[in-house]
């Protein structure tokens, strides 16, 4: 993989997460509310979802600015691919099956982050480097 593809699906993946989060922050209650109404009738305990509905908007956008500038790249694809995977447990159990093809795709988008990292030559990473 080119210097030029990475940083391009790099900015991507970065820019989808930064907006997730970033648009979901001025509304942090209402979108708390959603969720827990979402996930009302599945086997997770409601102490549980409370928490992880208000982390949610802040991972997304704190991993997707790190991800857009390069900075922290292998942490926050981790970061990010714990986050889907987590994403992906919750959407089988309320069975929410529209939901999982875009977040397998952001976990393979996560993984190809991981595998082809050394491509990573346009980042803030490499600034810190030197």
């Amino acid at each position: 993989m080119e210097t030029i593809t990475y940083v391009l699906l790099r900015l991507g993946i970065g820019a989808s997460l930064f907006g997730h989060g970033l648009v979901r922050l001025p509304k942090l209650n209402t979108f708390s509310s959603w969720m827990i109404s979402s996930f009302e009738k599945s086997i997770l305990p409601r102490m549980l979802i409370i928490p992880f509905s208000y982390a949610l908007p802040i991972a997304e956008f704190v991993i997707g600015l790190l991800l857009l500038l390069g900075l922290f790249t292998r942490q926050s694809a981790i970061a990010g691919g714990i986050v889907m995977i987590i994403l992906i447990l919750g959407t089988t159990l309320i069975e929410n099956w529209e939901a999982l093809p875009s977040q397998l795709i952001h976990l393979a988008f996560m993984a190809l982050l991981l595998q082809f990292i050394s491509n990573n030559s346009i980042a803030i990473d490499n600034l810190l480097k030197k």
